[in-house]
């Protein structure tokens, strides 16, 4: 289920944004609902969910304790 959601914790992502956190949280929420574009009579309860898995997926990310500390990249 959501193979598209890429993981956004360290070592497999770096330099996490806001808006990674809510395009992950965006992909979810539209596959458990089942709408790509919900209707106007659902899109406040569509982005409600967006926000609250956003804040949650935040939360679980700050809250993680990795054995060891992140490997620093080298940027190309």
């Amino acid at each position: 289920m959501c193979r598209s959601i890429k993981t956004l914790r360290e070592p497999y992502a770096s330099d996490v944004t806001g808006e990674d956190v809510h395009a992950a949280a965006l992909q979810y929420v539209r596959k458990i609902s089942g709408f790509r574009s919900p209707s106007a009579r659902n899109a406040e309860a569509f982005e409600r969910a967006v926000a609250a898995v956003a804040a949650a997926t935040e939360a679980l990310l700050e809250d993680l304790e990795l054995r060891r500390p992140p490997r620093s990249r080298p940027r190309s």
